[in-house]
């Protein structure tokens, strides 16, 4: 639905070795990077933005897509890895529709950050 998300960081050096080791799972890296910030996603679509910034912005919910349920698990395992705290292992949330699975963890900047995925098992 959307374009892309810029968002803004206190650490940016955090924040970016966080969310490039936690979504590498998923195929998403560095696309650009200069002044500006560094644009994450997959290749040649900067899908992500992260300045640096002094203001504290409020926490967001962002929820990345994955192909299947094995990596959503490898997303979690390497978000915690790379210093996110767990806030939903990975698993079904049938409240939300019977083959919804995701996982949830807490970013350097307390944002929750989350993969899904919606199909059902293979």
């Amino acid at each position: 639905m959307f374009d892309h998300i810029g968002l803004g960081v206190s650490d940016y050096a955090a924040s970016k070795a966080f969310f490039l080791k936690a979504l590498q799972p998923l195929g998403i890296g560095v696309v650009m990077e200069g002044p500006y910030g560094v644009g994450i996603g997959p290749p040649g679509k900067p899908a992500l933005w992260l300045s640096q910034t002094s203001d504290k912005p409020a926490p967001l919910h962002l929820a990345f897509r994955a192909a299947d349920r094995p990596q959503v698990d490898a997303f979690y395992r390497a978000a915690l890895e790379a210093g996110g705290k767990d806030n939903g292992p990975p698993g079904l949330r049938p409240q939300y529709h019977p083959d919804y699975y995701g996982a949830f963890v807490i970013g350097p900047d307390g944002h929750n950050v989350e993969a899904v995925c919606h199909q059902p098992p293979r």
